[in-house]
């Protein structure tokens, strides 16, 4: 993008942020807590909404799910400061039974799909029909899947549909992301594995892999990244003007460079 293009973009998210934060509540500390999959749009979107806005916002990221300390799940109920989680949808749903975020206020941000990469110059294997992905799975010599919603997915779901749970399970191994760890693209730029699964928006923007492709579609699990207030919100009016803006058409193409597919209103 030209450099008078993109002045001209940031200008327009900057004025449309305006807009819809118009009518909230006085500059606040938004605390949000974050996935992996959805951070990388988030973190572009950032200067905008505070520039518009006056908020401030505060920003922990965790996985979605799982057994780690660092998980969404896990910090919520350790009583963690958050008026606002990005994370996978199906997981705030959870939360939602648990009594840990608001009901009723979760809002859809954008699609998501578990993808594969290899390390950069390597062979990308066919994946592209559920038979192909198969003999891809079974020919590689070790996987590497992420200790979040498409890991757990894979190594508790995909393998078992696909009847390769005992041929596959000794070869894979699980990640631990962000904070405290690393995509699983890195583990395979290294060389510490020949094939790697994550969500594509996970995948795409680590150096030292090439990009297969997504996993066919008759296996996707439906992944979508929602935003929910939490049950301890503090600041609810700048927390739902947060969720406004990134539901936002002018914020759908920052969204899709990152490798999702908005659900802008």
């Amino acid at each position: 993008m030209k450099q008078e293009s993109l002045a001209r973009w940031s200008s327009g998210l900057v004025g449309v942020a305006a807009l819809l934060i118009t009518g909230a509540a006085p500059a606040a500390d938004v605390h949000v807590m974050i996935s992996a999959g959805f951070y990388q749009a988030y973190s572009e979107l950032v200067p905008a909404f505070e520039r518009s806005s006056g908020h401030r916002l505060v920003t922990t990221r965790g996985p979605s799910l799982g057994d780690s300390p660092e998980a969404i799940p896990s910090r919520l109920k350790r009583g963690e400061p958050a008026d606002v989680v990005i994370m996978v949808g199906a997981s705030i749903d959870d939360l939602a039974r648990q009594g840990l975020v608001r009901a009723g206020s979760k809002v859809d941000l954008a699609r998501s799909q578990i993808g594969m990469v290899v390390r950069a110059g390597a062979e990308k294997p066919d994946i592209g029909s559920v038979d192909a992905f198969k003999r891809a799975l079974l020919n590689a010599k070790s996987i590497a899947y992420s200790d979040s919603a498409s890991g757990i997915y894979l190594s508790t779901t995909l393998y078992t549909k696909l009847g390769i749970v005992d041929q596959v399970a000794g070869k894979s191994r699980k990640v631990r992301g962000p904070p405290s760890g690393e995509p699983v693209a890195a583990v395979v730029a290294r060389g510490e594995a020949e094939i790697g699964f994550q969500q594509v928006s996970e995948l795409i923007h680590v150096a030292g892999v090439s990009f297969v492709g997504t996993i066919p579609a008759e296996l996707q699990p439906g992944f979508s990244f929602a935003g929910a207030l939490t049950s301890t919100v503090r600041e609810p009016d700048a927390a739902r003007a947060l969720i406004r803006f990134l539901t936002s058409s002018e914020a759908a193409p920052v969204i899709a460079k990152a490798g999702l597919l908005p659900l802008s209103r």
